[in-house]
């Protein structure tokens, strides 16, 4: 079954909320060890960091906790 736009914007809405946390932070952690350093430097340490968090750790979170939601399935009453 094809995901509509619907599904799709709300996948986009949670993973922006699950994200940004986890770019902040590493941020954090990145910029001190870091200074001096020219941006693609940091970006060539960030980015394959952040690709396999986000892969590993956030997505399957993501559809784990929110998949009813961003289906667009309601839960059944108890």
């Amino acid at each position: 079954m094809q995901p509509t736009f619907a599904s799709r914007l709300r996948m986009a809405a949670v993973m922006t909320l699950l994200v940004y946390p986890v770019v902040t932070l590493y941020l954090y952690v990145l910029m001190p060890l870091t200074a001096g350093w020219e941006i693609w430097q940091r970006c060539l340490i960030l980015v394959p960091v952040m690709a396999t968090t986000i892969v590993l750790i956030v997505v399957p979170a993501a559809t784990r906790y929110f998949g009813g939601f961003i289906a667009g399935r309601k839960k059944a009453a108890a």
